[in-house]
């Protein structure tokens, strides 16, 4: 199979995947010849997708990106503004959980969602790593907790302890407010050679989090942990991540103890224009 295969009874010549290609790799001399890609340029190829998913005719395929892989945008389910928009601003931070284990058949749905997010160069070389059951989960909090007693005590008076001594104590009295009541946590990590890992995987997981609600499920992201993570690297170990992966970034999920019903503000936006 060519590379580039383009069904000749379907392309109209209109040279619109050669416009849209990023790496500008597809060439179309006129509308009397079929767009190509010279065999020296193939392995540029990103195979990001784009010249698939702009063609009107679905008239080609890619290697990696094969037309019968790619459905149809359905005009039905396109979201209106109200929809986005109520959509995006129903997402909450959850951080009381029910005692209920998350359903695997659901994380990995949410997961292979996930992997459509947008990553520097389609490199797409994020993994996850699942941790399940509070037995798990308790020790990673009590090493976080921990973490923030040493900085208590390092540096008695920053405002980074006065944040942390309510924590830790509640953790005496028996409450974790490190990974609430969550009895699961998802980790996207990173390869240490992907620049742009922290953002690949930061975007994933926004797109994990809100594919979420759909389907009841919420969550948080785990930010006093990962001071933890980056501060011990004996915890990260104990983790089990991905070899050679030094991006990474935790998060709560499961079922929601409470639905919310409203939508609260925030602070305006502050604008700068050039």
């Amino acid at each position: 199979m060519a590379f580039l295969k383009i069904d000749e009874t379907k392309c109209k010549q209109d040279g619109i995947c050669a416009a849209e290609c990023p790496r500008r790799i597809i060439t179309h001399k006129d509308d009397t010849s079929f767009p190509q890609i010279a065999p020296a340029d193939e392995a540029n190829c990103m195979a990001c997708g784009h010249c698939v998913a702009v063609c009107p005719h679905a008239a080609l395929s890619v290697t990696g990106v094969d037309i019968q892989d790619c459905p149809e945008i359905e005009k039905d389910l396109v979201l209106s503004w109200d929809q986005a928009e109520q959509f995006l601003r129903s997402r909450r931070s959850i951080r009381r959980f029910k005692d209920k284990v998350m359903d695997r058949e659901t994380l990995v749905h949410l997961i292979e969602t996930a992997r459509y997010a947008p990553t520097a160069s389609n490199a797409q070389n994020l993994q996850w790593t699942v941790i399940e059951g509070r037995d798990k989960l308790e020790p990673l909090s009590r090493e976080t907790i921990n973490w923030m007693e040493r900085v208590i005590e390092a540096q008695p008076d920053s405002p980074t302890a006065g944040y942390f001594r309510p924590v830790v104590a509640g953790w005496a009295t028996g409450y974790d407010g490190i990974l609430r009541t969550a009895q699961t946590l998802i980790v996207a990590s990173a390869p240490k050679e992907n620049a742009n890992g922290l953002v690949d995987l930061s975007i994933a997981l926004a797109y994990l989090e809100l594919a979420a609600l759909p389907l009841g499920v919420g969550t948080c992201w785990a930010g006093l942990l990962r001071g933890a993570m980056l501060a011990t690297p004996e915890l990260v170990e104990t983790m089990g991540l991905p070899e050679g992966h030094t991006g990474f970034y935790p998060m709560m999920i499961g079922y929601p103890k409470f639905k919310y019903h409203r939508l609260p503000k925030r602070k305006a936006p502050v604008i700068h224009w050039k």
